[in-house]
């Protein structure tokens, strides 16, 4: 944060000194392009005026003093000479002649055009404008205007405010300094804020939250950072519990195994109680395999990163295998399987991913559904997907456990037993693997009255 804090210092003194430049280098431009600009043309324009009382021939006296005389009437110091070298007894400064009027100015002069000179001047200490104008006839130069003034120095222009302006400018730049640092502590506050609950994050306080006082994109960071944090926290929750739920199913038939195998190996048991606790042991055991392959297969459908390879299916013929597949399951409980299906629908998919979501939800309709009960397959178009509905008439599921039904582990009746509640991983199996298919479930039910489960799959294009 604090190589942040610099670099904005940084950018505002830059912009600070770019600043300083520009006005430096535009009060010179307004120096020379209007002040000295406008001396220049002021100073043409006078002598201008007084050439135009040549009458030609030679320069005498009376025009001379005339021109003199326009002295007592401007501000700019003006005299009138036949021999340019006369200059020096006029002004009160010394004229090289020839840096005055070269032979280049002196072919300007024959022609009639203005010389503009400006220079320093070390008796005035500072800048001299000066303007020549000539007096001809006859392609002779008979004697020319020189009018000459001091320039104010650009300094010098706000002399008598410069002491307000130094002062002025002094306050400005602490009034300025004062508020960018306001403006920086406010801007980077929730960023601390951020980097600190970061800091805390990755010492394993999810909890961690940064307060959002704005909805700029400072603010929207902060707001970003807070969903990122609850996600992150709520994963660590739902880790937690998946372990210790893991835990806890492996628990229960890993102690049954361990205790009934030590008793049989220690001979404690008769034969019949021998028999039966291999039973048991065997029926553990296969528990247990259930549960990691729906782990390791919850797992992969979770992580999974590569999108499965999808092709035509012809969905009835994919319902009745799986429905001769649990033919005898329905039998055993007496249920009846009624299909309505349409046989021209053809979906994308994985054949036996696709099997694999249609014998979760329908073991679950039988599991919860009453004995001499019916459970309904439905499928049909909607639009570019096909609906694969499933309905039974069992116990149902309560409301306020329909919105975390498809949850790892999660089972409506906590109390009910392994054997007939299920590991509590197939819906969320089945959730993942319609994800994998780029399709959709949703499962409605009313307790008492049983459960709706729709499937929504696209259907290969045409």
């Amino acid at each position: 944060m604090k190589k942040l804090t610099t670099k904005i210092w940084l950018l505002m003194c830059s912009l600070l000194v770019a600043t300083i430049a520009f006005m430096y280098i535009l009060s010179n431009f307004i120096y020379e392009e209007l002040y000295v600009s406008d001396m220049e043309q002021s100073m043409i324009e006078v002598g201008e005026k007084l050439q135009t009382m040549y009458r030609g021939g030679k320069v005498d006296d009376a025009l001379i003093a005339r021109v003199e005389d326009f002295n007592a009437y401007s501000h700019f110091q003006i005299f009138a000479v036949r021999n340019p070298r006369e200059l020096s007894a006029c002004v009160p400064f010394d004229i090289d002649y020839d840096a005055l009027i070269g032979p280049v100015e002196r072919e300007q002069l024959l022609k009639g055009q203005t010389v503009t000179k400006v220079g320093y001047e070390k008796r005035f200490d500072r800048p001299i404008i000066s303007v020549i104008l000539p007096f001809t006839e006859y392609n002779r130069l008979e004697g020319i205007i020189y009018v000459y003034y001091p320039l104010t120095k650009i300094s010098e222009l706000a002399t008598t405010d410069v002491g307000l302006l130094i002062g002025g400018a002094a306050l400005f730049s602490l009034f300025v300094a004062f508020f960018i640092a306001q403006g920086l502590r406010r801007i980077m506050r929730p960023l601390h804020d951020v980097q600190r609950a970061a800091e805390k994050m990755s010492e394993g306080h999810y909890e961690a939250r940064v307060n959002v006082a704005s909805k700029d994109e400072v603010g929207q960071l902060a707001e970003a950072f807070n969903q990122m944090a609850q996600a992150i926290q709520q994963e660590d929750e739902q880790q937690k519990t998946f372990l210790a739920t893991v835990s806890h199913e492996l628990r229960t038939p890993i102690s049954y195994v361990k205790g009934y195998s030590e008793a049989i190996g220690q001979n404690y048991m008769t034969e019949d109680e021998q028999l039966e606790a291999i039973q048991l042991i065997a029926r553990e055991a296969g528990r247990m395999e259930r549960l990691t392959n729906e782990l390791l297969q919850l797992a992969r459908t979770t992580q999974e990163q590569e999108e499965l390879e999808l092709y035509p299916i012809a969905l009835a013929e994919t319902v009745r295998e799986v429905t001769a597949i649990l033919y005898g399951a329905a039998q055993m409980k007496q249920i009846e399987i009624n299909e309505m299906l349409d046989e021209e629908l053809i979906v994308l998919g994985d054949e036996e991913k696709l099997k694999q979501i249609l014998i979760n939800i329908l073991e679950n309709a039988l599991r919860y559904s009453s004995t001499e009960s019916k459970v309904q397959i439905t499928t049909v178009a909607e639009e570019q997907h096909a609906i694969i509905a499933i309905k039974d008439t069992g116990i149902g599921i309560p409301a306020e456990d329909l919105p975390h039904i498809t949850e790892r582990f999660y089972r409506v009746n906590k109390a009910r037993s392994r054997s007939d509640g299920g590991s509590g991983l197939g819906l969320s199996i089945v959730e993942q693997l319609v994800k994998l298919h780029k399709g959709q479930l949703t499962i409605e039910s009313e307790l008492g009255k049983g459960t709706y489960v729709y499937v929504k799959i696209p259907l290969m294009e045409e």
